[in-house]
């Protein structure tokens, strides 16, 4: 059970990007959840974080690698911060893929603080961290370049 939670239902162990496909089904999933209520999945998604946390530093202590590749639910936390932070007020669709467009690219790249997280925390928070930084970025990222357009 550990597995699948960790995973996000095994998407993790796709051999080609598990990063991006964690990421790419927390939006399948979240896309619903957002339109019942950005709050909601705001919230869900801090308890799935204080949750994997907790996981992940189990799965560590019993040999398991630190931050291994396969482990993506931290991008179902970091999506669904993001999506929750996009979600508040008039948005769509497309507002949401900005959203997912914003995390990659945070998540991969690692910029200032996101990076420093990662590098430096150890265990779960480290591994849930700097993702969760990188969703409330994207999120507030995608809220600025909206308001930006608004004015064109």
């Amino acid at each position: 059970m550990r597995e699948i939670f960790l995973t996000l239902f095994y998407s993790g162990k796709s051999p080609f990007a598990p990063g991006s496909m964690g990421s790419i089904l927390a939006f399948i999933i979240g896309v619903p959840l957002v339109y019942f209520s950005a709050q909601t999945i705001f919230l869900l998604a801090i308890l799935i974080g204080v949750l994997a946390i907790k996981q992940i530093d189990i799965y560590e202590k019993n040999g398991g690698v630190h931050d291994d590749k396969s482990i993506v639910i931290d991008e179902l936390v970091g999506m669904w911060l993001a999506m929750g932070i996009v979600g508040v007020g008039d948005f769509n669709i497309w507002h949401l893929l900005g959203s997912l467009v914003f995390f990659r690219i945070y998540d991969i790249t690692k910029p200032s603080l996101i990076g420093k997280i990662d590098r430096e925390l150890k265990g779960g928070l480290g591994v849930v961290g700097d993702d969760a930084l990188a969703g409330i970025v994207a999120g507030v990222s995608v809220v600025v370049v909206v308001k930006i357009l608004e004015y064109f």
